[in-house]
């Protein structure tokens, strides 16, 4: 895929979302059946790299955690270019955390880098303090308005997408019906900024499979998707499990998922089958993107090189 093709092939994508997630009328809102957007075929145009993996080089005064001092820094505005340059992708998903700054100029300053690259951001994760379904209902707000802020922050950088975390509350299981009420209004905004709302299977707790099936289902709003991750549910349960998961997350995604092979958690590798996660996919009918997210350990350049290869396998079998 030339630069020219990825640049013209994101300006339809972003003018067939908008048409799609449009608010029209006065006072009144009339959302289409399914967003819009035109994805590639080609099996490599539909790979793109998350920052996540990155983590120990990115630059940003909210990833201090994670940073590595003894590894070279890297901006947010020169990941579009790096993995252009590495690895011939030209799709990134950056991690919300990773932004230096949601400033409007530096908002400018990563959308102007990344398109000089050749490359467009798919999505961004963002993981939200506040809970969708805490019983006060003021910091059920908060939930919505920090939502909110980000969806602006889609719009500023061109992401089609958000993906939105649902956090927990101490001792209050995870309740359907307020987190419901909560993503209506967020889907809501999303749709009238033409930006689709994203749920991951992150949060083995708060973020069940099933329970964020049973969410969507109940909000019902066409901007509000489901994004399979292939391997976070192995963390506590089975391969049989997995597939149930993924086959009921996939019915209800529209532009990203998150592909890996293994994650590691307090020294121990967990696996999944890729292959069958790429099945499932196929059989929903899914044309999404698919964001590498290395997991495995060990240099995440390397991890995702073989997620690359490893996801084309599949793809073009």
């Amino acid at each position: 895929m030339t630069l020219k093709q990825s640049r013209r092939s994101f300006l339809k994508t972003s003018s067939a979302l908008a048409a799609a997630c449009s608010v029209l009328g006065t006072g009144s809102r009339f959302f289409p059946s399914e967003p819009n957007l035109q994805f590639p075929t080609e099996p490599r145009a539909r790979l793109g790299v998350a920052s996540w993996p990155f983590r120990e080089f990115i630059e940003s005064p909210t990833n201090k955690w994670a940073r590595n001092p003894k590894k070279p820094g890297m901006d947010l505005t020169e990941f579009g270019a790096m993995v252009v340059k590495r690895f011939g992708l030209h799709n990134i998903e950056p991690l919300g955390s990773h932004f230096r700054s949601t400033d409007p100029a530096y908002l400018r300053e990563l959308r102007e880098a990344t398109e000089k690259a050749g490359a467009s951001i798919i999505d961004i994760p963002v993981d939200l303090r506040e809970s969708f379904y805490d019983t006060d209902s003021g910091k059920r707000q908060k939930s919505i308005e920090s939502s909110r802020k980000w969806i602006d922050i889609a719009v500023g950088v061109g992401s089609p997408s958000v993906r939105l975390h649902i956090a927990g509350v101490y001792k209050v299981k995870p309740d359907v019906a307020r987190t419901a009420e909560s993503l209506k209004q967020v889907a809501e905004y999303g749709a009238e900024k033409n930006v689709v709302v994203n749920l991951e299977n992150d949060d083995n707790v708060t973020e069940d499979p099933f329970f964020i099936v049973q969410v969507i289902e109940k909000v019902n709003a066409p901007c509000l998707h489901a994004l399979p991750d292939f391997c976070n549910s192995m963390l506590i349960h089975d391969q049989d499990f997995n597939n149930r998961a993924m086959e009921a997350m996939f019915k209800h995604a529209y532009n990203i998922s998150h592909a890996k092979d293994s994650e590691v958690d307090n020294g121990k590798v967990y696996t999944v089958d890729v292959a069958k996660c790429f099945e499932i996919a196929e059989a929903a009918g899914y044309r999404g993107y698919f964001s590498m997210e290395w997991e495995g350990g060990g240099d995440p350049y390397d991890g995702t090189q073989k997620l690359i290869d490893l996801s084309l396998k599949y793809l073009t079998a």
